[in-house]
């Protein structure tokens, strides 16, 4: 079972550009380097492999970086990764801008917060932070092209209950215990804006795009007024999506507007959107939006949760909790099932809580955060505790069934890789 999942995380590692390595790959480029493997055409360098090497070295001690066996693996996964960017480009998978820039942005800031200035991480680099992005944007982009291919091959494998039921079987031994476990359910309830806010909002937007239909330009309102930070600085331009991607409202109103026309204000869970549609083809679209979200007062969000602090009453006084949620909670994934979260690890949840919430407790609202960032209060209710235990089919299925699924993965991954190895030109040079 260990190997099992060591593969499946070998695969998915080499998918995600590991940022750890760039201090290593810097200093390789000073010393001698040669090409030892080509790809279509991509290379690797003797540099990818030691740097490589160097990052797991530096996650564990007792790895030997002149074991051959060990740059063996390293050189074998660095193929299988460039023979899925080969085929990827091949079947004209694409990455936009946006997604390149999300990741840097993503991995900048985690950067930050471990080395706590943006001046200890370039120093900690030796070059400066937008050189830093300069340096490995296309590597982020190669990244992000095999993850998508592997995504469309790999991410909608199923398994049937009697395959389940043979990987358990076989695996019984070696499957990993189930840490200590709680089993949570929840009722949300949104802050509302009141509905003059949501009114001005509105009025808002259609004086903005009166301006732009007045001869505005759109993308210095954008700049002006979006509330959207990933693009009000592009001028609030989204890329190309396809269809399926946006939310229904967004995506009816942009395929069916005109080339450069700019829509009335159209409502989504983040809030009323003008839209411009810049290009269009049978099955995506390319937009521009201006986002404006609608305020809500400290008298919505109190308003919440005394809304919720009622609820917990009307629960502790006997009422049924998952009866409540079906009924009042506005959080439509869960609402259905009783509020229902989960199994969660007690790892994964804040150590306040847990303290204050034995077996049967209910919570104080606490923040949480809704989809298409609205302000949203929730009250948890910790049905039973679950101690670490080994898994069984009769608890654990979902589990269970995760790891049956990473196997099928690892299975169709290795025939897949073998496939490319034979249609994809490689070479390895030393």
């Amino acid at each position: 079972m260990q190997k099992i999942l060591f593969s499946i995380i070998a695969i998915t590692s080499v998918l995600v550009l590991n940022f750890s390595l760039a201090l290593a790959q810097l200093q390789e480029r000073q010393e001698i380097d040669k090409i030892v493997a080509v790809v279509g055409d991509e290379i690797i360098m003797q540099s990818d492999i030691n740097s490589t090497i160097a990052f797991l070295g530096s996650q564990n001690p007792k790895v030997n970086p002149n074991d051959p066996l060990l740059r063996k693996q390293v050189l074998d996964n660095l193929i299988n990764n460039k023979l899925m960017i080969t085929k990827a480009i091949e079947d004209s998978i694409e990455v936009l801008d946006e997604e390149v820039n999300q990741y840097l942005d993503f991995w900048i800031q985690e950067e930050v917060r471990r080395y706590g200035s943006e001046k200890r991480l370039e120093d900690v680099y030796g070059i400066s932070i937008a050189r830093l992005r300069y340096e490995y944007k296309d590597e982020v982009r190669k990244k992000l092209l095999a993850q998508k291919l592997q995504q469309k091959k790999f991410s909608a494998i199923v398994v049937s209950p009697r395959e389940v039921e043979e990987f358990y079987n076989k695996f019984r031994d070696s499957v990993p215990p189930i840490p200590a476990q709680v089993e949570l359910y929840h009722i949300v309830k949104d802050a509302k804006a009141n509905k003059d806010a949501k009114v001005d909002t509105y009025e808002l937007a259609k004086k903005v795009r009166d301006s732009i239909l007045a001869g505005g330009d759109f993308a210095e309102f954008a700049r002006r007024y979006s509330g959207d930070p990933g693009t009000k600085e592009s001028g609030g331009e989204l890329g190309w999506f396809d269809k399926g991607k946006l939310y229904p409202d967004f995506e009816k109103s942009a395929f069916s507007l005109q080339i450069g026309e700019v829509s009335l204000p159209i409502e989504t869970p983040f809030g009323f959107h003008i839209i411009q549609t810049l290009e269009k083809k049978k099955d995506a679209v390319r937009t521009r939006h201006i986002l404006f979200k609608i305020g809500q007062t400290s008298e919505d969000i109190e308003n919440a949760k005394k809304f919720l602090a009622d609820i917990k009453k009307r629960a502790q006084a006997g009422e049924n909790f998952e009866e409540l949620a079906k009924k009042f909670s506005t959080d439509k994934e869960t609402r259905g099932f009783g509020g229902l979260i989960g199994k969660v690890p007690v790892t994964e949840i804040p150590a306040d809580v847990i303290k204050q919430l034995p077996e049967g407790g209910i919570s104080e609202p606490v923040l949480y955060q809704a989809e298409g960032g609205k302000t949203s209060y929730h009250i948890l209710y910790l049905k039973r505790q679950i101690p670490e235990h080994k898994a069984t089919l009769a608890d654990d299925y979902k589990q269970i069934e995760k790891y049956a699924i990473m196997e099928k993965q690892q299975k169709l991954y290795e025939e897949w890789i073998q496939s490319l190895r034979k249609e994809l030109y490689w070479e390895i040079k030393q």
